[in-house]
């Protein structure tokens, strides 16, 4: 028996802390594109690349996980309540670089360049800015 709703929601309260605070759910998603798409800066060329391009690297399985923690960014941003014209939007570009990142060698290099993450943070931020301005950090 597959567990409801209310039990999903109990579990990830009890998981997460603040969930449903906006300015909490900022960082988070913040967090989380940083992983995925600038957390290491390749020597040579100076181009930060995350979990998304080196865990890609790894044929079917690095994908998989790579679209897992990418829809995680969806899920948060359904839950903050998108417009759902947003929400098949950020499905577009999370597709799009799962599809294109699982041809060999040539997804590789989709991966390193097309950053759907941080176009879905993009979205998020958006929207945040523009419901909960309480939750903008100015960056210095």
């Amino acid at each position: 028996m597959a567990p409801s709703t209310r039990d999903t929601d109990a579990l990830f309260d009890a998981l997460i802390q603040n969930r449903r605070d906006p300015a909490a759910l900022r960082k988070r998603v913040e967090t989380l594109e940083y992983i995925l798409e600038r957390s290491f800066t390749v020597p040579g060329i100076n181009r930060p690349v995350g979990l998304d391009a080196i865990v890609g690297l790894i044929p079917v399985v690095g994908d998989v996980i790579t679209a897992t923690m990418g829809a995680y960014l969806i899920w948060e941003a359904r839950n903050l309540g998108l417009p759902k014209w947003k929400i098949w939007r950020m499905v577009g570009n999370l597709g799009v670089d799962t599809a294109l990142g699982a041809v060999p060698l040539v997804g590789d290099a989709f991966d390193f360049l097309f950053r759907s993450n941080t176009r879905n943070l993009k979205i998020i931020k958006k929207h945040l800015d523009k419901h909960h301005p309480g939750t903008i950090i100015i960056d210095q």
